[in-house]
């Protein structure tokens, strides 16, 4: 492993922010530290870098233990949700100060800078000065910074937070391209699900400063192990032990051993499949157009369940429906 998070933890005033956090990354790995406001995630992501120090726990990166080193020691490259970037300065000389602090030879910086705008998509733009560029290109030049110096380690906190939505997509793939090109370990954190999922191959899943789940965006999605990865990691239906011990028995079988009353069951929206049925024993309450797709809300055996289906799907309020197949995995209480 490339990196090594072993038993952080960290407390400000009296309050626990992290609590024991351990997890490894590997060389080319891109890691995505998802959960709410107020988890944990940007202290750990400064810890890493060297910005904040931990009340216990170690780090490592590759076979050095960084615990203690400062941050202008560990080569982690920096990209903050603000831009950071100097006013008075051009795009090019932006990415360039960081190996002007180097000492690098002015030719050296030159042909780099040049090189890193082009990497983000740039070329050319490297004369203009920050209040001549939009917020996505901004965040571009600050990428581009963050790279010059050829760090170990890239760190993203909420890097497209700021931006718009159409802008916030196309960096988003624009920057895991680019990373999976250079072959840079990266941590992002984010509170963006949709980001996690479209861009991590690992997705450390936390919670009030613990770890709920670690793993790829599938096994969150799909094998959410509690009931909060449950909730966070994308839409759920929860159905208790209770309800399906007699409304799904066949469910049962696939419960997790020792399951008797600690695990619930996650049916997620688009694993529920229904059809107009004038003798169904589900009603449409509720139907949502959401372009690609349509929300469905059913009152079904005394529950409310949510269902997916494709756009073009046409439900009307109070028609009754069949609910024809249910897929889903146990998850904890």
């Amino acid at each position: 492993m490339h990196l090594r998070i072993h038993e952080i933890s960290k407390a400000w005033g009296g309050h626990t922010v992290l609590d024991r956090v351990s997890f490894a990354a590997n060389e080319d790995e891109f890691i995505c530290l998802l959960g709410p406001s107020g988890c944990g995630k940007t202290t750990l992501l400064r810890i890493v870098a060297g910005l904040t120090a931990p009340d216990a726990g170690r780090i490592t990166l590759g076979d050095r233990d960084i615990t203690s080193l400062p941050a202008r020691d560990r080569r982690m490259g920096l990209v903050f949700q603000t831009y950071s970037l100097f006013p008075d300065m051009t795009a090019a000389a932006n990415v360039g100060y960081p190996m002007r602090l180097r000492r690098d030879a002015a030719a050296t910086i030159a042909a780099r800078a040049s090189d890193l705008l082009e990497r983000v998509g740039l070329g050319g733009l490297g004369a203009r000065f920050p209040d001549e560029l939009s917020g996505g290109q901004q965040q571009r030049v600050a990428l581009a910074r963050a790279l010059a110096t050829e760090p170990a380690m890239l760190l993203l906190d909420e890097p497209l937070s700021a931006l718009d939505p159409a802008i916030r997509g196309q960096l988003r793939s624009e920057i895991r391209v680019l990373q999976r090109a250079l072959g840079i370990p990266t941590i992002m954190v984010t509170h963006d699900q949709e980001e996690a999922l479209a861009m991590a191959d690992t997705i450390v899943c936390m919670n009030q400063g613990r770890i709920e789940q670690t793993g790829t965006p599938r096994d969150l999605y799909e094998r959410p192990r509690t009931r909060f990865v449950a909730e966070f990691v994308g839409r759920a239906n929860l159905l208790p032990t209770a309800f399906v011990r007699e409304t799904l028995p066949g469910f049962l079988e696939r419960r997790p051993p020792g399951s008797e009353s600690t695990f619930e069951l996650c049916l997620r929206p688009e694993d529920v499949v229904i059809r107009s049925d004038a003798r169904g024993e589900a009603v449409v309450e509720e139907s949502v157009f959401l372009g690609n797709l349509a929300r469905v809300t059913l009152a079904w055996r005394g529950r409310k369940l949510l269902a997916e289906l494709p756009g073009n799907s046409a439900l009307a309020r109070g028609e009754p429906v069949s609910v024809d197949a249910l897929r889903g995995a146990w998850v904890c209480s």
